[in-house]
């Protein structure tokens, strides 16, 4: 890693704005980042090294910033959401049992072994980009209710089983790692609920703002970072220490201005390095030699739309259930965890973000339809 390598990725990661200006198009920026990963990395020009230790860590530092912020964004404090928790779970677990079905289904077909993996990425939603599409149409009423609930159940649900079905093997550990890394994630969030009833939070909040210290967003990255350095000693993924860390903070209520601060590393210098060295990471040309695993990413891609569809039964619009199947953090996990830990075969790393772009392809097409008939559906819809 030089000067003139970061000053590359850096260049690169525009391509992600610069793949989502028309308007409404509702394609996430990571697209851009990771096509422009593929093109310049090991699929295309090899100018990027994935290998090279400075440019990983920097990307694990933007994958476990990337993972809080999608903590961030599940509404765990919003009383309206708690109200439709109900319907929501009776959703979620309805594509849950679907998706397992498919998953097994699919990993006996194509020979991989890695149908629990399969359920979970068909299984989950994406908090992190269904909802700003969801504040972008200006949705209201008891249908968008139990959808985001669908989808922070979905999303917080898959995270935690990610690690624990990805290396069945040692599923005991990746267990205990897990329940060290939400006991201290717990701890945190009582320790910031204290500090936000009894108004120091403000004080430093204000002392920070007028003195320009930044201590909020320098207090959230050491114990975002504490949470990561926990996971590695416990031979847990940093996915799960980041997402567990914006769940404490989402308890208590993300203030508006460290919101743009994480705003503005996230999407301004981490997320992209993490998305275009995960691109870069990525060897398409293994499809050459294992063609059946093209049909695998579509496969999932397309099982995930299907299984979310399922919640038709319980009269959710057809849009919303293909809105929910939305994937973008448990698939870059899976392929990031999954490639750590060398448990995929050749090209499934790439059949799975091949099957998570189908779902952002689904997702997109119908917020463009819900955009297009109207943001609000059959009111005797719920």
């Amino acid at each position: 890693m030089t000067f003139a390598t970061l000053a590359l990725v850096i260049a690169l990661g525009l391509c992600g704005p610069l793949l989502t200006l028309r308007q409404n198009s509702h394609i996430p920026v990571i697209v851009g980042e990771l096509l422009a990963g593929i093109v310049f990395g090991t699929t295309g020009f090899g100018v990027l090294h994935t290998a090279d230790p400075i440019f990983t860590f920097l990307a694990d530092m933007g994958f476990a910033v990337v993972m809080f912020v999608a903590g961030t964004h599940v509404p765990v404090r919003d009383p309206a959401v708690r109200s439709a928790l109900g319907k929501g779970a009776i959703r979620a677990v309805l594509v849950g049992l679907l998706a397992v079905a498919a998953g097994f289904g699919l990993a006996r077909w194509f020979g991989t072994g890695h149908g629990a993996v399969y359920a979970v990425l068909m299984a989950s939603s994406s908090a992190a980009l269904v909802l700003p599409i969801i504040d972008s149409l200006d949705l209201r009423g008891k249908p968008v209710l139990a959808l985001t609930a669908q989808v922070a159940i979905a999303d917080t649900a898959c995270v935690v089983a990610l690690p624990l079905v990805i290396d069945p093997a040692n599923a005991g550990r990746a267990a205990v790692g897990a329940v060290a890394v939400a006991a201290a994630a717990m701890v945190l969030f009582l320790v910031l609920r204290k500090l936000e009833l009894s108004g120091r939070r403000r004080r430093v909040h204000r002392l920070s703002e007028k003195r320009a210290f930044a201590l909020e967003l320098r207090v959230s990255l050491a114990v975002l970072f504490a949470l990561c350095a926990l996971a590695t000693q416990t031979r847990v993924s940093i996915m799960l220490a980041g997402f567990a860390a914006g769940l404490a903070v989402a308890g208590i209520g993300e203030p508006r201005r460290v919101a743009r601060q994480l705003f503005a590393i996230n999407d301004g210098f981490l997320g992209p390095l993490f998305f275009i060295w995960l691109g870069a990471r990525l060897d398409l040309r293994e499809f050459g030699d294992h063609p059946r695993l093209i049909g695998l990413g579509f496969a999932l891609g397309i099982g995930a739309v299907l299984v979310h569809l399922s919640a038709r039964v319980t009269r959710q619009p057809i849009a919303f259930g293909a809105l929910a199947a939305a994937q973008v953090g448990v698939p870059v996990a899976a392929v990031t965890v999954g490639s750590q830990l060398h448990v995929l075969v050749p090209g499934e790393a790439s059949a799975m973000m091949l099957g998570a772009l189908c779902t952002i392809a689904a997702a997109a097409l119908a917020a463009s339809r819900i955009a297009t008939v109207g943001a609000r559906p059959d009111k005797r819809a719920s």
